[in-house]
């Protein structure tokens, strides 16, 4: 599904780029954005399985804040595209069921935390011209989440009972935005956009070779403000 995914955006592009071939040859092409990302968690997980693991043990991530950073090529009047991408921000785990395991202490515990780098590149169209101020737009296109600096925190290992070793596959995805541009002169424009994208990851803990498993849907929402910049 992916791959057809890739196919339809990549056609979309080249149609884009077409349309605009004879475009105003003042415009300006390029544009650089800088902001930053509110980013919620809609968390889906399979409840933990492996050895000592009881029925309703599950996991949710804690909301995050980090840089937002973008270059957007504009194809024509009203098609743009845009790699966007944030600052790689610590997203801690928090365990989700019973109070306790045992005698540990289980649910609301931060138990694992990890970084990601998520490349976004997202075909959009442009309502309106460039003579209103204001442009709402909308898009679409993939998202690749890697996640890297995988760490069980000291009450992970408790629970997990020793310390344990985390790993996350990696993640290829769709994403989507809508948004609003408004420009404050020729080169400088403010910007404000909601997006959404698909992230799912089989997640391993490994403590002393006894194995934990559960499939995570992160069903990551951001929310940016930004500032760009067009040349």
């Amino acid at each position: 599904m992916t791959v057809r995914m890739g196919k339809i955006l990549f056609a979309l592009i080249a149609a884009a780029i077409a349309s605009g071939a004879y475009a105003d040859e003042d415009r300006l092409n390029n544009s650089v954005r800088l902001g930053v990302y509110y980013l919620t968690y809609d968390t889906k997980a399979d409840d933990l399985s492996g050895p000592f693991v009881p029925a309703g043990v599950n996991i949710k991530l804690k909301d995050v804040t980090t840089l937002y950073a973008a270059y957007v090529r504009t194809l024509s009047d009203h098609f743009v595209l845009e790699l966007a991408m944030g600052a790689p921000p610590l997203t801690k785990t928090v365990a989700k069921g019973p109070a306790t395991l045992g005698s540990v202490p289980f649910n609301g515990q931060t138990i694992v935390t990890a970084r990601w780098l998520a490349p976004t590149l997202l075909l959009q169209y442009v309502f309106l011209d460039d003579s209103y101020r204001f442009r709402p737009y909308i898009g679409a296109g993939i998202n690749y989440t890697k996640f890297y600096s995988r760490q069980s925190t000291p009450a992970g290992n408790a629970i997990g009972g020793g310390p344990t070793s985390i790993s996350l596959t990696s993640s290829v995805g769709p994403a989507g935005t809508v948004g609003v541009s408004c420009r404050i002169t020729h080169h400088f424009y403010v910007y404000a956009s909601a997006s959404a994208s698909e992230v799912d990851s089989d997640l391993t803990a490994n403590t002393a070779g006894v194995i934990r498993r559960t499939h995570v849907s992160f069903g990551p929402r951001a929310l940016v403000v930004s500032a760009g910049y067009s040349f």
